[in-house]
């Protein structure tokens, strides 16, 4: 079948070379094409799902009309059945989980105790001193008192052994050795 002067199989790749064009200038430019659907609930008309949607939708078309003799509106039915199974799996394992990660930088004081630190400011037997926690996201320097009642001089490593009013109580951190 032809239409506009042209064969079905031309069309879709057309289509498909179009859309494939589109979605990655999409994902290049993305920032500066934002398309906010907002929370009305049109969701499903999220750019890259349309362009996912026609893409598969003309790939599909094409090798069916290339590989079968199937009739021109079975193939496009069947095209279009595979594309909106394939943007549904794409839309709920992949753009869903990604738009609701979010990287935070938020950490609880519950979740230094048992951190490794260094003393930054020597921590006197009944006074404040401070230490420097390093992690994979950066450096947390917290306010610290002997846990122990016993001097800690600057430079030493201490384990966190609870935090109280935002104030580390901290214990000299002693190392195993290791005969291997």
């Amino acid at each position: 079948m032809e239409l506009f002067g042209l064969p079905l199989a031309t069309i879709y790749l057309y289509a498909l070379i179009i859309s494939g064009i589109l979605t990655i200038i999409y994902v290049l430019f993305a920032d500066v094409l934002h398309f906010d659907t907002g929370d009305g609930g049109l969701h499903f008309l999220n750019p890259v799902l349309v362009f996912a949607f026609i893409t598969i939708l003309s790939a599909s078309g094409y090798l069916f009309e290339r590989l079968s003799s199937l009739h021109y509106l079975l193939i496009l039915g069947i095209s279009a059945v595979i594309a909106f199974i394939l943007v549904t799996l794409l839309n709920v394992f992949i753009l869903v989980p990604l738009s609701s990660a979010e990287e935070s930088l938020v950490y609880k004081e519950s979740d230094l105790r048992g951190r490794i630190g260094a003393v930054i400011t020597s921590i006197p037997a009944d006074g404040f001193g401070e230490v420097l926690i390093e992690s994979a996201s950066g450096r947390i320097a917290k306010p610290a008192s002997s846990f122990d009642a016993v001097a800690i001089p600057d430079g030493t490593k201490v384990l966190v052994v609870q935090v109280k009013n935002g104030v580390l109580q901290v214990t000299v951190h002693q190392e195993n050795e290791s005969f291997i």
